[in-house]
């Protein structure tokens, strides 16, 4: 993993798109140089504002993943972006975005009020600010369907754009006013989306849900050792259930009943094997359950792991780096000793080795 520097991150940011990968991957980078979150989202707000209205749904995504997904590393993105956020959503606000983009913002908000990502407070400044485009835009509309209703109040299409309650009508009067009314509309594809395009980022537990502290290996050990006595893992009883008789499921075979001690035979099967099948179905019920927990300890675990994985990697870049360095010192070195005079070879001056200096009249002369 690269070290950081904030060209390296704006290339990020100007690559970033949509697709689930992409924003993990800018996202996990991100978390992992959370001493730098302070330039971070100041770089990340910068290029927010200046980057098209169709990619700013993309960015505040990315910030959802970092947030949430950074938690147990430390507080340091969720109290910056917080500081920023009341700004972003007043950008955001101020702009004519499409309904798919404040659809996608609005859930957003949505979730973070439903997993306290924020308080209640500054979910409330931040819907406010985003939608106060929105309400002034709508505020005249209101006023002119108010007064075109006051001409043509019992107009049905009337009621269905002002959005009241239509109060109920008769079948000839449904009948005849059916060609003026407005047919309702199925919800729209692109709401669909973006709801699903959030999902991916804030909602699925596979993706963006912030994994809970990693199991212990010796802990997942044990979990995974507990599967294999599991329900499913019983052949002796799944061999029974498989030979019960015929009679005991399969109502149209009571009529073969000859007397009373068959039938009283019968009855005791019966509640045998639905005693059986009662305790069988519990123990499969545990097992899913705890098969279920398994599959959260694992995806805890692999995440943890990730996360390492990453760290490793870039403290082996570094010293790689430092050992690249290293080496150019030494072949630097060895070239400069080579240039060097060997002193053992040179004149013995106590001996008389080297000839006189000139006197200064030679010098002159």
């Amino acid at each position: 993993m690269a070290s950081f520097n904030e060209d390296g991150l704006k290339k990020k940011l100007d690559d970033l798109n949509m697709s689930q990968q992409s924003i993990q991957t800018v996202s996990l980078w991100l978390i992992h140089h959370k001493k730098h979150a302070h330039t971070v989202v100041n770089v990340w707000y910068r290029e927010l504002v200046t980057a098209t209205d169709s990619r700013k749904l993309t960015f505040m995504y990315l910030a959802n993943d970092v947030i949430q997904n950074s938690k147990k590393k430390g507080p340091e993105y969720n109290k910056e972006f917080g500081n920023k956020l009341g700004k972003v959503f007043e950008h955001l606000g101020g702009l004519r975005l499409d309904e798919k983009s404040l659809r996608g913002l609005n859930r957003l908000l949505n979730v973070w009020e439903d997993r306290v990502v924020f308080d209640a407070d500054h979910i409330k400044t931040f819907k406010k600010n985003l939608n106060k485009g929105k309400q002034k835009e709508n505020t005249p509309k209101k006023r002119e369907i108010s007064d075109k209703g006051k001409q043509k109040e019992n107009t049905p299409k009337k009621r269905e754009i002002s959005g009241k309650v239509d109060t109920p009508v008769s079948k000839k009067r449904r009948d005849s006013t059916s060609e003026v009314t407005t047919p309702t509309t199925p919800e729209p594809r692109e709401r669909k989306e973006s709801e699903g395009e959030l999902s991916q980022f804030a909602v699925s537990p596979q993706s963006s849900t912030p994994p809970c502290d990693p199991p212990e290996p010796e802990q997942l050990i044990e979990a995974l050792q507990e599967l294999e006595n599991a329900a499913t893992s019983d052949a002796l009883i799944r061999e029974k259930i498989a030979n019960l008789p015929d009679e005991v499921s399969d109502v149209n075979l009571l009529n073969k009943l000859q007397d009373l001690a068959a039938g009283r035979a019968l009855c005791e099967e019966v509640e045998e094997a639905l005693s059986m099948l009662e305790a069988y179905n519990k123990r499969l019920s545990e097992e899913m359950e705890a098969r279920k927990a398994v599959a959260r300890m694992l995806h805890d675990y692999i995440a943890y792991q990730k996360d390492l994985l990453a760290q490793a990697e870039e403290t082996l870049e570094e010293h790689r780096q430092k050992q690249g360095k290293v080496k150019k010192v030494r072949e630097e070195l060895k070239a400069h000793l080579q240039n060097l005079p060997d002193i053992s070879k040179l004149p013995n001056i106590r001996m008389g080795g080297l000839a006189p200096l000139p006197s200064a009249g030679d010098l002159f002369t």
